[in-house]
């Protein structure tokens, strides 16, 4: 009896260790050079020699990210196929009529992997210079300013939503299709405020051709360190964090789970790819599974809010 005990005991870690044992597919449901793609491929090429196997991202973008929720809900649930999932899977299971998968239900969250703002952006020759000069003006003339943001149900588009309601302002919100082509309408004088990742606007704000007002988290993450944000200027109950995280298949070994959050903690915290997140605007951070599952809650439950009560028709 005792012999075998001690085999056991022998056995256990060994067992344990078994996970990986083959490559480790990232599912990313974005298209490739995104905020997304750009993160996750560098936290690949990190989590690979933690793990030991290779770590492969496959873009799969599509809307709601169904596509890459169904590769990862229907590949064998131990632990080797993650799903990127971001605040934008809190806002689809309001958005979408019928998502064909639960996010809280059917997914096990691994870790989140950072977080990022976005800024309220004006032109370089507009003369608003404050976050409390545009609400003034905004208040001053109602219907007179218009707000750029991407398609309807986008964290930028909400995002504004949330502002106009904050804010007690009246200004139409002005979808466009891309990033870009909001960027040129605020250039060329045509709106008059856009809404976007410093990722995205990186370009135009180191060039001089616009300028960030504030910033939407609940802190500065440093990659503008002058820069206020939105509730330092003024607007305490404004606030729009998004993040990026990893998830499994709900039904993956608990220990799968825990190793790499382990992991993904460790490359989050390596101090080069904190650096290299930040020039995107994107503050690392970890965290257990624990808390990525009560910022998705939390989350779907505040943009079910936003979006009920600015009227965006479900798709």
């Amino acid at each position: 009896m005792k012999r075998f005990l001690l085999m056991l005991l022998f056995a256990l870690p060994a067992h344990a260790q078994t996970f990986p044992d083959r490559p480790i597919r990232i599912v990313v449901p974005f298209g490739a050079g995104g905020l997304a793609d750009v993160t996750f491929r560098l936290v690949a090429e990190k989590l690979s020699p933690l793990v030991g196997k290779p770590v492969i991202v496959e873009n799969q973008p599509g809307a709601g990210g169904i596509a890459a929720a169904n590769t990862v809900l229907k590949a064998k649930p131990d632990g080797h196929t993650l799903l990127v999932i971001s605040n934008g899977t809190a806002i689809s299971t309001s958005l979408f009529k019928s998502l064909p998968y639960d996010p809280i239900k059917d997914l096990q969250p691994v870790s989140l992997v950072g977080w990022f703002d976005l800024l309220v952006l004006v032109k370089a020759e507009s003369p608003y210079r404050t976050l409390n000069d545009l609400l003034a003006a905004a208040r001053r003339s109602p219907g007179k300013l218009n707000f750029a943001t991407i398609n309807p149900g986008s964290t930028q588009n909400l995002s504004a939503e949330l502002f106009r309601s904050v804010a007690g302002v009246d200004a139409p919100i002005i979808p466009f299709k891309t990033s870009p082509e909001a960027f040129t309408a605020l250039v060329g004088g045509n709106v008059d405020v856009v809404f976007e990742s410093y990722a995205a606007a990186r370009p135009l704000v180191t060039g001089n051709r616009m300028r960030a007002l504030a910033s939407t988290g609940n802190r500065r993450y440093g990659y503008l360190p002058e820069l206020p944000t939105a509730i330092e200027s003024g607007l305490p109950n404004y606030e729009v964090s998004g993040w990026n995280a990893l998830a499994a298949h709900a039904g993956a070994p608990r220990e799968a789970i825990a190793f790499l959050n382990r992991q993904v903690n460790a490359v989050v915290q390596m101090p080069d790819v904190k650096a290299r997140l930040l020039e995107f605007g994107i503050l690392a951070y970890g965290g257990a599974p624990e808390e990525l599952r009560a910022q998705l809650v939390k989350d779907a439950a505040k943009w079910a809010a936003v979006i009920e009560r600015a009227g965006i028709p479900r798709q």
